[in-house]
């Protein structure tokens, strides 16, 4: 059985919503003074398995949680962790615009529904809707990821996962270094180790 089940990456993902993070998220191991908040059962909840783009072994999960915000808009907390399969390091991880994995150029490029759609992984990065930050893997092949993004959502709207062709998950083989001088051949992460369908939970 693996360290990481999926209610721990539930616990995760309840513990970064009392902290203050950044749109495009932080990885951060979970900590026990973090405030707790009260669960929302009406919450809209997703996840994903994420396996290899090699072999298609599982590899890591990823869990995804709509909130209301403050100021109106929806956030979506992530937790995504790896515990076998990546090697150690600096990983992009974005989600990207179809949910399908076989092959994992499938999933198409970056999530990037806007009205000036450009979903070209090394073009008009890091501002695409589905960028997120590295993962970084530690020796042991274990990683997590703990972010908040106000750019995507699970429910319907213009920012919504679940449009006509869904979404997916993608760890690169390589960091993203968010392209600071523009389009640049693998500026983004490069080649694709793993993804993981999206998939709204009942």
């Amino acid at each position: 059985m693996n360290p990481f089940s999926r209610s721990s990456l539930r616990l995760a993902t309840l513990a970064c919503l009392g902290g203050h993070l950044s749109i495009l998220g932080v990885a951060a191991e979970q900590s026990d003074a973090t405030p707790q908040p009260t669960p929302n059962p009406s919450a809209v909840t997703a996840s994903a398995s994420l396996v290899s783009c090699e072999d298609e072994a599982e590899i890591g999960a990823a869990y995804l949680r709509e909130r209301p915000s403050d100021e109106g808009v929806k956030e979506v907390d992530i937790t995504l962790r790896v515990w076998q399969g990546i090697s150690p390091g600096k990983h992009a991880v974005h989600i990207h615009q179809t949910a399908k994995c076989k092959p994992c150029s499938a999933a198409g490029g970056h999530f990037d529904p806007g009205p000036n759609s450009n979903t070209s992984p090394d073009g008009n990065h890091p501002f695409h809707a589905g960028d997120l930050v590295n993962i970084n893997v530690n020796d042991q092949g274990h990683g997590l990821l703990v972010a908040v993004t106000s750019r995507v959502s699970l429910s319907a709207g213009p920012l919504s996962l679940f449009d006509d062709d869904g979404s997916a998950f993608i760890i690169h083989v390589g960091a993203d270094t968010y392209c600071p001088g523009g389009e640049a051949a693998g500026c983004a992460g490069g080649a694709r180790a793993a993804c993981g369908i999206i998939v709204r939970d009942d």
